[in-house]
């Protein structure tokens, strides 16, 4: 019962503080603490040390080995009597405490205690490091592109790559499966093969740029038909909240003349209320209807057109992408890429194999405004994450299915 109000305590005296500029913990190597005070104080002897050892850093004539033996000497050591490791000296070398700083949660603060170093002697040092630092070995990318990609249609383990090169030193790049889940018969997919697939289901959900154009024109058209629509509507919720006020005023003052008994006022009064709670939340509602379908089916023909730039390039990483955004959730199996579409692009594809784009683009739109439409209902055509909600009931309301 009292660990919160103890919490919000020692928080309050840490912001204290730093407010006055005291040191928090123990006192770094130089200083020492001073308990009357309740803050630190530079050490007559080691804060000596660290200022030399500064210098001599400075003078670019010590390593960090060197300048950790060069410290041994002056007493500097472990607790077993053996040099300071490298790491230690590069601590000691970037604290800047001995600037009269203090650090608290990745935030530097100023301290009201007399500080050991210069700011030109600090900084001086800070150039003989950087200067000498080496740069971290980073990984070599190898610049598998479909990686976490598919999983394996036979055990459902993530698709790996590697190279393999023939006697004649030409390269190639081969996808398989990890075979880390158990036994899998899956054997390996060379990466033309499978960039020669996914530009194959690009092309089967490809529709011409002028048809999408048509789609855009229609989209704005229903656009500005539903906010036409709805500006009437909107005016009617706006005139029934401001007629319930009148109400809500008119009771007011009849009860404050009295008029009528209490247990009646109160009863209309909360009537009145549950009516003015039940208009403002059909009006903050209201607001989102038209975005609960214009937003999604203008995204959904944005894909569309995505996928008829891509389908003439030769980005793989884009097609990864856009296969990732839609949520197709892919698979290799018998080498043999297979994406699980959602049903309102399966009727796209078999618009498109049937190259009867010219007849069904309305047919798609009209079906997808529908879905998006419905009420209670939750539908996604695919996110960034890859997640999908299956679209479903769409057969019933596609023409020739």
């Amino acid at each position: 019962m009292r660990t919160r109000p103890r919490g919000r305590g020692v928080w309050g005296g840490i912001r204290q503080k730093l407010r006055r500029g005291e040191w928090l913990t123990k006192a770094p190597y130089g200083y020492v603490n001073n308990l009357k005070m309740k803050n630190i104080e530079p050490h007559p002897i080691y804060s000596k040390i660290v200022v030399r050892a500064f210098e001599e850093y400075g003078k670019n004539i010590y390593t960090i080995e060197g300048l950790s033996k060069f410290l041994a000497d002056l007493g500097l050591v472990t607790k077993k009597g053996k040099p300071l490791a490298k790491a230690c000296i590069v601590r000691m070398l970037t604290n800047k405490a001995y600037l009269g700083l203090i650090k608290h949660h990745d935030e530097w603060h100023n301290g009201s205690f007399e500080p050991i170093l210069s700011p030109t002697l600090f900084e001086a040092v800070q150039k003989v490091l950087n200067t000498r630092k080496k740069p971290r070995k980073s990984k070599v990318s190898h610049g598998f592109v479909f990686t976490g990609f598919a999983k394996c249609g036979e055990c459902g383990g993530m698709i790996t790559a590697q190279y393999a090169t023939n006697r004649f030193g030409t390269k190639y790049t081969y996808y398989r499966c990890t075979k880390k889940k158990g036994v899998c018969s899956q054997s390996y997919l060379q990466e033309n093969a499978f960039a020669t697939q996914l530009q194959t289901l690009l092309q089967t959900v490809s529709l011409p740029l002028s048809e999408i154009e048509k789609m855009e024109m229609r989209i704005s058209q229903w656009e500005k038909e539903s906010i036409s629509e709805s500006g009437n509507v909107a005016q009617n919720l706006k005139e029934a909240v401001r007629a319930n006020q009148e109400k809500m005023d008119k009771l007011v003052s009849v009860y404050l003349d009295g008029d009528i008994e209490r247990d009646i006022y109160l009863h209309k009064k909360d009537l009145l209320m549950r009516e003015k709670a039940s208009l403002l939340e059909s009006e903050r509602d209201f607001g989102q209807q038209r975005k609960n379908w214009v937003e999604p089916l203008r995204s959904f023909v944005l894909s569309l057109k995505e996928a008829t730039e891509l389908q003439s390039g030769d980005d793989f990483l884009e097609w990864k992408q856009f296969f990732q955004k839609i949520g197709s959730n892919p698979e290799i199996k018998d080498k043999t890429v297979h994406i699980h579409w959602g049903e309102l692009w399966e009727f796209t594809a078999s618009a498109v194999g049937g190259k009867g784009f010219e007849k069904f683009d309305s047919a798609i739109l009209a079906s997808a405004k529908s879905l998006l439409s419905l009420e209670n209902e939750n539908v996604s055509i695919g996110d960034p994450t890859g997640n999908r909600t299956r679209i479903t009931g769409l057969k019933s309301r596609c023409p020739n299915r």
